[in-house]
């Protein structure tokens, strides 16, 4: 059973022939070939990749919930920049698994500010939680990861 209280919107997709296919939406605004990076062993062709595009996705969701929380404290982050990477790799036992950062570019805010507003949105986006206790995902801010405050170190870290 669906925790949605009522649905706003659907989006629907229709992929044929994988990784190496082609996708598109019901409405084809998106319509897109497929490849296989070369760093997974694919072809590495022309087309993007479900990780390229669950970036793209994440990373819109998660500016657009941080810039309504600015905007409830009366600052605009419109023209911040949120760089999202998407890693997959193999995971213990069997199988792949996905790591999300997600780091800002924050412009007129100091560090402190950035890293409460980075920490309240990844509390409100769906895509945040949708992914959470899934996949590791981390939080920066100018490429200084954001340390959880209920990490037992308060001491911050570049990211790679």
């Amino acid at each position: 059973m669906s925790r949605l209280r009522s649905v706003l919107y659907t989006a629907e997709a229709i992929v044929e022939g994988g990784r190496s296919g082609h996708g598109r939406t019901n409405d084809r605004r998106v319509d897109v070939d497929l490849d296989v990076p070369t760093e997974m062993v694919g072809a590495g062709g022309l087309g993007t990749n479900p990780e390229q595009l669950f970036a793209v996705g994440y990373a819109a969701c998660f500016q657009s919930t941080l810039i309504g929380i600015a905007a409830a404290r009366k600052l605009d982050l419109t023209r911040t920049r949120i760089t999202s990477r998407v890693c997959i790799g193999p995971v213990v036992g069997d199988g792949f698994g996905l790591a999300v950062s997600l780091d800002l570019e924050p412009m007129q805010l100091g560090f402190s500010e950035a890293a409460t507003l980075m920490e309240q949105a990844h509390q409100a986006c769906p895509y945040s939680r949708a992914t959470r206790d899934n996949i590791e995902v981390t939080l920066a801010v100018g490429g200084v990861t954001i340390v959880p405050r209920d990490a037992t170190t308060s001491a911050a870290k570049r990211t790679p």
